[in-house]
């Protein structure tokens, strides 16, 4: 035997390697007696390439994994791929851009149809670089999460948290991307530092003329939406006006003066306008007071007034509906530019000061996100969080480094509702359908709530699915046993779940492994 020259990886190591698969060296044993050990890789998306991170982690976990093989035990090195749901409609919606055509002339099966293509011909490079690096994961039992097997453990968890009512649907504030047209989580927010304006307007007081207060904002263009003016209950000087009115400018409506702690007094005028559709402290404020919430942007973030035409009302050098009739339609920044002119024409615009603000992005769409209320899908989060800490409190779970657990418990412990519902198309649909009057029917497909529908109107009637599709991290948090076949109680649910170790990321604590 010849040996060459020089060693040359590019050649010798995908022999090796190929060699190694083919004689199932990575291979577990579900009927094994030797004891059990169990490393779910945290699905990368479809769309992706291996970056640093992959590298490093998939490092450690194949240098356990290898450990645990030569110690003898059953070594299940779980592989597969995350559906990505925003990412890989935005790689597909590009690829059709170039050839001139959009999904909705489509239509959403041959859209669908085109992702799966697009997914049979690109969505291997991630598992390609995997196998150049020699990570040796069970590649016979590769899973995606839009599987069969998979999607039905998706419905079955659904259906059984609305039966226990720990998922709902509800009228609240999300992350709105105005580009891609869908709620977005906060994983894909990003703040992004933008030097700006405060500008600081004048509400006159309702019934006191040459009276004002001063409320500083970034937003102006959301002013048409306020609904009260917020003051700290221990303001030295706008204390006193808690319990009076303010006429909103330009629009007209009377709106409350209210004590909270939320405003600052150290901050801005120590006045804060409360638009309660349009951002997120606002909202937790209008709820307190039981403030009306209209939206006055709409979901391509233009200017709406379908809310407030009825509260408009015409106050001479304060308020003209007729003006704010012209901003309709108009996109929020345009709108803003209007509307401060506006205020400066009628000496209600105190002064403006320049100022840099975290202003939130879309780090898909690129543009800025706006808090929008909906109505969408929600999962109790908070109930479902409370065994997952007691199992950190208690050492069954264990971070390291340990300094993590910090971390998660600040997440866990003041945990909001998960808005789980996506505008998009490619995705898990969300498994309820409305019958004529609106009422929902929840089950494992459109035969169950058929039925449902025929006890509940005593005849059969016409049922409509929900268009969105479920948040990608609904289906990853079933990922250590629905790709071992639960809902089905298989022996490998039995062997392999729960798992002995997962590596991971920081960013993704929350997000994934939490949720778990």
């Amino acid at each position: 035997m010849t040996l060459d020259s020089r060693f040359t990886p590019g050649e010798i190591e995908p022999r090796l390697y190929e060699g190694w698969e083919n004689a199932g060296s990575f291979a577990c044993d579900p009927d094994s007696n030797a004891t059990p050990f169990t490393i779910m890789i945290p699905p990368p998306n479809v769309t992706g390439s291996l970056h640093m991170g992959h590298a490093l982690t998939f490092t450690i976990q194949d240098t356990l994994i290898r450990w645990r093989r030569m110690q003898g035990r059953d070594a299940l090195w779980q592989p597969g791929t995350d559906h990505a749901g925003i990412a890989t409609q935005m790689v597909v919606e590009r690829l059709l851009a170039a050839e001139g055509k959009d999904r909705r002339q489509m239509g959403r099966e041959a859209f669908l149809e085109r992702v799966w293509q697009w997914k049979a011909e690109s969505g291997g490079t991630i598992t390609r670089q995997l196998r150049r690096l020699g990570a040796s994961l069970d590649w016979p039992r590769e899973r995606f999460t839009m599987d069969d097997g998979l999607s039905a453990a998706v419905k079955e968890t659904f259906v059984k948290l609305y039966s226990e009512g720990l998922i709902y649907r509800d009228r609240r504030l999300v992350n709105w991307d105005p580009k891609l047209q869908t709620a977005i989580s906060d994983l894909e927010v990003e703040n992004r530092e933008i030097k700006g304006s405060l500008w600081h307007l004048r509400y006159p007081i309702d019934g006191e003329p040459g009276q004002c207060i001063i409320v500083a904002t970034t937003r102006p263009e959301t002013m048409l939406g306020d609904t009260a003016v917020a003051v700290h209950p221990d303001h030295p000087v706008y204390g006193a006006l808690i319990g009076k009115r303010a006429i909103l400018p330009l629009v007209g409506r009377s709106i409350p003066i209210v004590g909270d702690t939320y405003a600052d007094p150290e901050k801005g005028t120590g006045a804060v306008k409360i638009t309660p559709a349009h951002d997120f402290n606002d909202f937790e404020v209008g709820r307190r007071h039981d403030l009306p919430m209209p939206s006055v942007l709409d979901r391509q973030a233009m200017v709406t007034l379908a809310e407030i035409e009825d509260v408009m009302t015409a106050v001479p050098g304060v308020a003209d509906p007729e003006f704010v009739r012209t901003l309709a339609g108009q996109p929020r920044f345009t709108a803003r530019a209007a509307i401060v002119a506006e205020l400066e024409r009628l000496e209600l615009l105190d002064k403006i000061e320049p100022h840099t603000n975290q202003v939130p992005h879309g780090d898909r769409g690129g543009v800025p996100v706006e808090p929008l209320l909906t109505t969408q899908w929600y999962c109790n989060a908070g109930v479902l969080a409370k065994p997952a800490i007691e199992a950190v409190e208690t050492g069954k779970t264990v971070f390291y480094p340990k300094q993590w657990e910090n971390t998660f418990f600040a997440w866990m412990r003041d945990i909001q509702p998960w808005c789980i519902s996506r505008q998009l198309w490619w995705g898990h649909r969300i498994p309820a359908w409305y019958g004529p009057d609106g009422t929902v029917f929840v089950a494992k497909d459109e035969a169950g709530a058929a039925a449902q529908a025929r006890v509940h109107y005593g005849r059969d009637e016409v049922l409509v699915q929900d268009e969105d599709v479920l948040d990608t991290w609904f289906s990853s948090a079933l990922w250590p046993f629905s790709t071992l076949g639960w809902p089905e109680q298989t022996k490998e649910v039995a062997r392999y779940y729960p798992g002995d170790v997962l590596v991971t990321g920081f960013d993704i604590i929350f997000f994934w492994v939490a949720r778990m």
